[in-house]
């Protein structure tokens, strides 16, 4: 007999058994690994839950356009941070962008959109929810609140309130006021949203992330008892920062503020329960050197939550872990300007003669509206106060937002009337003048006063 039978004989029938049992612990192994595999898929997806409710994200790039390529760009990249790296199911996460920049004719690499020079695209894989017509201020406050949509992807924060929230926006920005592609959010319609969302226990706890000129007259009134933190790129009285000019593509590429957070987030990955929304705070307002980041609401509870909180939870961190942004801080422009100087550099690069008239027509008809506009603000000025004095010291320096419907009523005239800061960004530098008029002076007589100017010139 062999030397297997001699330390092991078989007895009639055991050759049989023993298949079996070889048999069983083989299907053991493979329904052992099969389970291995699904509970691996389901941590994957739930690792950036917490124990008693849901991250969900609501990210927005409000602007359309070649020129605002940044902006898309930004939350090109934000949303692979999010679903890739940290985590968060893609099924909590709500994306509203016009998508017109990846197939635009002026991109020479259609399909790609970057977030750094010599970067590698960010737009594949993208998953947008509202796109074009779709991406509209009531349809923003509307997925907040959870309501339905009829149009895009349907898709909404539907929070409670274990879960949290995290927001990023994206555009051009006002006194109390932020673009979208079409149409503007004001300050008391997302107010009176925020209000309404914590009556509602629709949340445990938001933080938004705003990059926008005068993001901050966005949330300076902002109660800190309602559980909601935002960090802003701008003060109340300033414009934010176009970063990373890109010469071949013949545009900014990302918003300083916005890199400088997603740059700290993917330095300290994945230890993102190592670093708070105070200490992220901080350190990007140093990094941020050409305006002034800023922080409203809660800075109490919210201000020691881990960053993890609102941006998932990092693990294992992915093969290609080196942060995508490098120096941004070389030809910075304010974002109310891009849009001249962008002409301009495009005007002193034309060899073609037809195409150089049309860029100068285009940069004087632009330079002629800054200054009319400044010229109509100030004739405004003096039919409300009555006195060239007194409005020249209403126009003087930014002053808080006292009365929001006032701030909201006598922009929008201005925007229907005169021209709309989506398509003349530059004339955010002085629609000031109209919210310190609005904290002086009834809204009729302001809004009369607008629609005379403007229709007289």
């Amino acid at each position: 007999s062999s030397g297997i039978n001699a330390e092991w004989p078989l007895r009639p029938g055991d050759f049989v058994s023993t298949l079996v049992m070889r048999g069983l612990l083989v299907g053991f192994a493979v329904l052992l690994a099969v389970n291995a595999f699904y509970i691996d898929e389901w941590l994957t997806e739930h690792k950036n839950e917490k124990r008693d409710g849901h991250i969900w994200a609501l990210i927005v790039a409000g602007s359309k356009g070649w020129g605002n390529y940044r902006h898309q760009s930004d939350i090109c990249h934000l949303y692979h941070m999010l679903t890739k790296k940290h985590g968060i199911p893609k099924e909590y996460i709500v994306t509203m962008m016009y998508n017109d920049i990846a197939y635009n004719r002026e991109n020479p690499y259609p399909g790609t959109i970057i977030n750094a020079l010599h970067g590698k695209d960010v737009y594949e894989g993208t998953m947008i929810d509202y796109m074009g017509d779709d991406v509209t201020a009531a349809n923003f406050l509307s997925i907040l609140k959870g309501e339905r949509i009829h149009g895009g992807s349907g898709k909404v924060i539907n929070s409670g309130s274990k879960d949290t929230v995290f927001v990023n926006f994206v555009d051009h920005g006002g006194p109390g006021v932020l673009g979208f592609p079409e149409d503007e959010l004001h300050v008391a319609d997302l107010s009176a949203t925020l209000n309404l969302m914590h009556e509602n226990s629709r949340y445990k706890q938001m933080l938004f992330y705003v990059e926008a000129c005068y993001a901050g007259s966005m949330f300076s009134k902002l109660s800190p008892n309602v559980n909601i933190t935002a960090h802003t790129a701008s003060n109340t009285e300033e414009s934010s920062y176009a970063c990373v000019l890109d010469e071949e593509l013949d545009v900014y590429l990302g918003d300083c503020w916005s890199l400088n957070w997603m740059n700290n987030t993917e330095q300290i990955f994945p230890n993102l329960d190592k670093e708070t929304v105070e200490q992220q705070y901080e350190i990007v307002k140093e990094m941020t050197t050409k305006s002034h980041a800023s922080i409203y609401g809660d800075v109490t509870y919210i201000y020691h939550e881990p960053i993890s909180t609102f941006l998932g939870y990092g693990s294992t961190p992915p093969q290609d872990s080196t942060p995508v942004i490098q120096d941004i801080t070389k030809d910075a422009l304010r974002s109310e300007d891009v849009l001249l100087d962008y002409l301009r550099r495009k005007r002193a690069s034309a060899v073609d003669e037809e195409l150089a008239g049309e860029l100068d027509i285009q940069i004087k008809y632009h330079e002629i509206i800054e200054a009319k506009v400044q010229t109509i603000l100030k004739m405004v000025g003096v039919d409300v106060t009555g006195a060239v004095e007194i409005a020249a010291a209403l126009q003087e320096s930014p002053a808080s937002i006292e009365d929001m419907q006032c701030n909201k009523e006598v922009l929008s005239a201005f925007f229907e009337t005169c021209y709309k800061m989506q398509t003349h960004p530059y004339i955010t530098k002085y629609l000031y003048s109209l919210t310190n008029l609005c904290n002086n002076y009834p809204s009729s007589k302001i809004i009369t006063a607008v629609r005379r100017n403007c229709d007289e010139n």
